[in-house]
């Protein structure tokens, strides 16, 4: 019935004899739970809402009494009288008197429902439709989906400070429109974090240099003058403004952000000479919303699963700027692949392209470098002393480690970053947005619905040890290396031998984490192993025979994560990898997520091992985005 999600709320149920979608009208009053009036009148919708709390369709006369929180009594004489108008359903059972159900089952099955609890600034939505999903993605993150159209949504001070509007009143009626009513508990608190995000900002100066404003002298002493010292501010202008020091924009936003209050950067920022670009592909509906967004702040992160265009959409953001462009990505593969994705998606002439890595160094007006190179000091002066109008960072999760994050202290007037997991073991995600901009995106489960992209099939398979020695190995074995023995499982070489020959006309990508095992695996298949230690020319003769379907498989290292570009895949193998990170299961989980449908993807971990609990943890947040996820164990004998 797709309720789930609702059951977990029972210590703050919507009762008070509201309507579940009025929830948020009485603010606290919906949390406080208080009892209903014995003379306000019971309708179906209280059936409803009660039906909705227990998490069933189908109520005893006693579950209606818990859930709205009235006399046993008083429930049955309701429900008697619903019975009699034909509202609802008695039927006679062994374990219980009578229950009760509705006349018309799709009122409860097939119409939106939204719950919100202001307290926790949540909200739960049955079945919402395309509309409403769309709004809220303007204000809340997706939190979970249970993959029965039950959606639980969270509104966090990031969601609130990225937000496309130009006023807190334009805000507020994306939220009732998304809600279907005003929540005032909830209102207040996106409010207080509307004002917070708008209390300082940078500004360039008549003179040229850059000044911190804050809104009023307290928060500029309560706030910015605790929080910042010498090495960002040279001294104070006045009550509400100090003078920045060259080259600490980046860490004030960092600093500021983190201390709760986003600084609005409305420096007169080189814009650089004019590029006029056209593109020459349509974008979706959700491409134009995300560049439409970025058009509005001038800066963000498009978030998305791999298929969803990404770039396709950062070249709109392109489009819509029309100034030089540079772009750092993690490779000198990726490199390559952007620049004929350019040539081949845009007005832009090869000649107009330039790359910069071990292999090229070109300065064009549209540049594509390496990290890397980009943060090394004697190449940096080639980037800083031309003035780009537009700075992408593709894969821009890596951006928050020491050794990218030099290349973020580049100036330009937009900033536009690329990630289909924007997330970090180490916690230091909210650095992305901070040195990059806000989350720009659109919910999984709504790509998947729409068709954009198709949902793969994901299963963890459990296999069995292929042999007793790696077994005792492990048994004796400590810490990190019980993860690797059970990784390189030689029970998985006939695992993979089986999935492939169950599926003899796929395309297959085959996923490891080490080269022995990667090196065991292309022996046993006869396949090529492609991995860093591949010469780069090698890696393009074997991904452009597997895109032109010369080579149905492949066998992949850690290269193939965010390094390169990979061909499209209709199933993928995880032989070892999924212990790295979350963000290492939603890339190889997400190289199958293409519109084309009927994707499958196993993953594999060694029974009764660490690998287990690795393999579940790293998926639960692809579950979360909609994703259906089963498991399996393997009982084949491996002999």
């Amino acid at each position: 019935m797709g309720s789930e999600p609702i059951e977990t709320e029972t210590e703050e149920p919507p009762s008070n004899g509201s309507r579940a979608g009025d929830a948020g009208t009485t603010g606290d009053a919906a949390d406080a739970g208080t009892a209903r009036d014995a003379d306000e009148e019971f309708t179906l919708a209280d059936f409803h809402d009660a039906s909705q709390e227990e998490g069933r369709p189908v109520l005893t006369a006693a579950a209606v009494s818990r859930a709205l929180e009235i006399p046993h009594e008083e429930a049955s004489d309701r429900l008697e009288a619903l019975a009699d108008e034909g509202s609802v359903e008695r039927l006679s059972v062994s374990t219980d008197p009578v229950v009760w159900y509705p006349s018309e089952f799709e009122d409860l099955t097939d119409r939106e429902r939204v719950v919100v609890f202001p307290k926790r600034r949540e909200i739960v939505v049955d079945r919402p439709d395309q509309f409403t999903r769309a709004q809220l993605s303007q204000f809340a993150h997706l939190a979970d989906a249970n993959g029965d159209h039950g959606y639980r949504y969270v509104v966090r001070p990031a969601d609130v400070w990225g937000t496309p509007h130009d006023s807190f009143d334009q805000l507020a009626r994306t939220m009732r429109q998304a809600l279907g009513q005003r929540s005032e508990g909830l209102e207040d608190w996106v409010e207080s974090q509307w004002d917070r995000a708008h209390q300082f900002r940078l500004v360039t100066h008549e003179d040229g240099y850059t000044v911190l404003e804050a809104q009023s002298p307290e928060i500029m002493g309560n706030v910015a003058r605790q929080k910042l010292d010498e090495e960002h501010v040279h001294a104070p202008i006045s009550d509400t403004e100090d003078w920045v020091r060259d080259g600490s924009e980046a860490a004030i936003k960092r600093i500021l952000y983190e201390a709760g209050y986003p600084v609005q950067d409305h420096r007169e920022l080189e814009s650089g000479e004019e590029l006029p670009i056209d593109l020459q592909i349509r974008l979706r509906d959700y491409q134009r919303a995300w560049v439409d967004r970025f058009g509005e702040a001038g800066e963000g992160v498009f978030v998305g699963p791999p298929g969803s265009g990404k770039t396709i959409a950062a070249m709109g953001a392109m489009a819509h700027v029309e100034g030089e462009t540079l772009v750092l990505v993690p490779s000198r593969d990726l490199a390559r692949q952007w620049a004929d994705a350019i040539v081949d998606y845009t007005s832009l002439e090869a000649d107009q392209i330039g790359q910069y890595h071990g292999g090229r160094k070109e300065i064009r007006p549209v540049t594509i470098a390496t990290y890397q190179i980009a943060g090394m000091d004697r190449h940096r002066s080639l980037f800083d002393d031309r003035e780009w109008g537009l700075v992408v960072f593709d894969e821009c999760q890596h951006v928050p480690s020491d050794v990218y994050r030099r290349s973020t202290h580049l100036q330009s007037t937009h900033r536009l970053g690329l990630s289909a997991s924007p997330i970090r073991e180490d916690d230091r995600q909210t650095e992305i947005f901070t040195l990059v901009g806000p989350p720009i995106g659109t919910d999984w489960e709504a790509l998947f619905d729409a068709g954009f992209v198709a949902e793969p099939e994901l299963e963890i398979r459990y296999v069995p040890w292929g042999d007793d020695e790696q077994a005792n190995a492990y048994g004796s074995a400590d810490g990190r290396e019980k993860y690797r023995i059970a990784a390189k499982n030689r029970g998985k070489i006939d695992e993979v031998r089986y999935l492939l020959s169950a599926h003899p006309d796929s395309k297959a990508l085959v996923f490891v984490d080490y080269l022995a095992q990667g090196r065991d695996l292309s022996e046993a298949l006869e396949v090529p192993f492609l991995s860093g230690e591949t010469p780069h020319h090698e890696r393009r003769r074997l991904l452009e025979e597997f895109r032109r379907d010369e080579r149905d498989l492949l066998i992949i290292s850690r290269v193939g994560d965010e390094g390169i570009d990979l061909p499209t895949a209709d199933l993928a193998i995880v032989a070892s990898g999924l212990g790295g990170s979350r963000r290492q299961g939603t890339q190889r989980a997400g190289r199958t997520m293409r519109p084309a449908g009927g994707a499958l993807v196993y993953v594999l971990a060694t029974r009764g091992t660490r690998e287990e609990d690795f393999a579940r943890k790293q998926l639960q947040h692809l579950g979360r985005k909609g994703m259906t996820i089963r498991e399996q164990a393997v009982e084949r004998d491996p002999d």
